[in-house]
């Protein structure tokens, strides 16, 4: 987990990743101020240390002297051995209420130089000098610049008192591709109902460092903003990655050819809701899915963290797949032997038993039961398959307190396909019904390949939770709530058979998302 520093308003916001010589190069903002891009670097993707900040806002008068937004860092294709940084910038002269692209290079990722832009510097003279001020205008001026980029009004909204009275033109996204270059944009074409304007803008790069807007890359019709737009290529498939505030999930949409229509499949959800700003980066291994996680309610810039990655896969059929980060393998301490499960209730009528060497048949007849490992654990991988014998409920709980019952619960509905994660505990004596604390923390679904039937995945690390069926991510979230208790199995009035059970104890992080802030 990565995340800024707890106990202040300060928080973690749009990631960018990028791999180089085996390290993990972590770009991101810091909000709610916006005043500078963040960087960070890590060997393993879950411990990071925090170096030198990449960007800072301009000077007054600059182009980029309120803000910065969403960046992405790629390879600078005319000049090997060095990269370019393009990012949202905001001006105090438009009250912030228009976004444009700049762009800044590097040839060691540490140290960043701002390109030269074509902006005049329109601040009100002074009727006396200032001793000592420096030379200006406060940035690097070309006139001949295509930086910093805004829309064109030909294809998208571009002024203030268009539509919502502010112009999106921000998270940019370089492509790359058989010796041409495209650079993507969350931007809104300016046609149509107000809320459904969001597209994804793209210009070419025409010469090094050149750019001229073309038509919208994809306007689904749908959204107010497709923000953080992400595009690559799997086995001759192209897809297209967005993050949509209407319900804070990042989708996808798929095309065989650019400048055919982009298509999308019945489930195009890539990670579940709470997971927000999607960026792709490839490394040794393949594509990662990175993105932040924010607890939700009105305040999303409060309390946000970054997952571990996820790393992306393409099915027979198209489809993409999320699935675990194959770096928790090196986390494992021990296996753990499970030997019984035993009811954390004593009631006659209900029972476990062995029918095989990780293998257990649970009943229980009526009401609830858990079906308890005898060691407890904080941080662990189970891996089992699950298999109702009859139609009754079941699901795993976790950081159970033995004696409360107070810890985490994942109910699995294995006949509709169904998985929901509650943090479910009691508060102080004596508080009345707010005794009973209760959260619903986060959702999925998944296609049902056999009745009854799951294979399962769980995975608690520090605060991250993941639950994957089938090999598929289908939970991804933080919580602090539990950090230890017993693991077992919940039924409701049904019988379980836990088949391949697997247990494995990690080392606990070595950073917590608190130590995480300061690197």
């Amino acid at each position: 987990m990565y995340s800024e520093t707890a106990g202040t308003r300060k928080t973690l916001g749009d990631v960018d990743i990028l791999y180089h010589d085996g390290l993990y190069h972590l770009f991101h903002l810091v909000l709610p101020n916006h005043d500078f891009i963040a960087h960070a670097v890590s060997n393993n993707c879950f411990s990071w240390r925090r170096v030198e900040n990449a960007l800072f806002i301009g000077h007054p008068g600059g182009w980029d002297d309120s803000m910065l937004w969403t960046m992405h860092v790629s390879p600078n294709p005319d000049r090997p051995g060095s990269w370019r940084m393009f990012y949202t910038g905001l001006s105090r002269r438009d009250h912030g209420a228009k976004q444009r692209l700049g762009m800044a290079e590097s040839d060691d990722l540490y140290c960043w130089t701002k390109a030269p832009v074509a902006w005049e510097d329109r601040r009100s003279e002074l009727p006396y000098d200032l001793p000592g001020r420096p030379p200006q205008p406060p940035f690097q001026q070309d006139m001949q610049s295509c930086f910093p980029l805004s829309p064109d009004r030909e294809y998208y909204e571009s002024e203030i008192d268009e539509a919502r009275n502010w112009v999106s033109w921000r998270d940019p996204y370089y492509y790359h591709e058989d010796g041409r270059g495209w650079l993507l944009a969350a931007g809104r074409v300016n046609h149509g109902p107000i809320v459904r304007r969001g597209c994804v803008a793209v210009m070419e790069e025409v010469a090094p460092n050149q750019f001229e807007q073309r038509p919208p890359l994809h306007h689904p019709g749908l959204y107010d903003d497709i923000e953080v737009p992400n595009l690559f290529k799997i086995n001759g498939d192209y897809y297209l990655v967005g993050s949509m505030r209407e319900d804070a999930k990042i989708r996808y949409w798929h095309t065989e050819k650019i400048g055919k229509p982009w298509r999308t499949y019945a489930d195009n959800v890539l990670l579940a809701s709470g997971n927000y700003a999607g960026r792709i980066t490839t490394d040794d291994k393949g594509i990662l899915l990175w993105s932040f996680f924010t607890p939700g309610g009105e305040d999303r810039q409060t309390g946000n963290l970054m997952p571990p990655p996820k790393r992306i896969c393409r099915l027979p059929n198209g489809q993409l797949e999320v699935r675990t980060f194959e770096g928790f393998d090196s986390l494992v301490d021990r296996s753990i032997p499970v030997k019984k499960l035993t009811p954390i209730k004593p009631v006659e009528c209900q029972s476990a038993r062995t029918s095989s060497e990780n293998s257990f048949d649970l009943d229980c007849e009526s009401g609830f039961q858990c079906f308890a490992m005898e060691e407890n654990l904080s941080c662990f991988r189970l891996q089992c398959d699950l298999k109702m014998m009859d139609e009754g409920k079941c699901g795993v709980a976790f950081r159970l307190d033995r004696e409360s019952h107070d810890g985490y619960y994942l109910s699995l509905d294995l006949f509709k396909g169904v998985a929901q994660l509650r943090a479910w505990g009691s508060g102080p004596d004596g508080s009345g019904e707010e005794t009973m604390q209760f959260q619903s923390l986060q959702a999925g679904y998944w296609e049902r390949e056999v009745r009854g039937e799951v294979e399962l995945r769980l995975i608690a690390y520090g605060s991250y939770i993941e639950v994957s069926v089938g090999g598929h991510v289908l939970l991804s979230l933080a919580d602090q709530t539990f950090n230890y208790g017993a693991i077992g199995f919940n039924l409701e009035s049904g019988n379980l058979r836990v088949s391949n059970l697997s247990v494995e104890r990690f080392h606990p992080p070595v950073q917590s998302d608190e130590h995480l802030a300061n690197g």
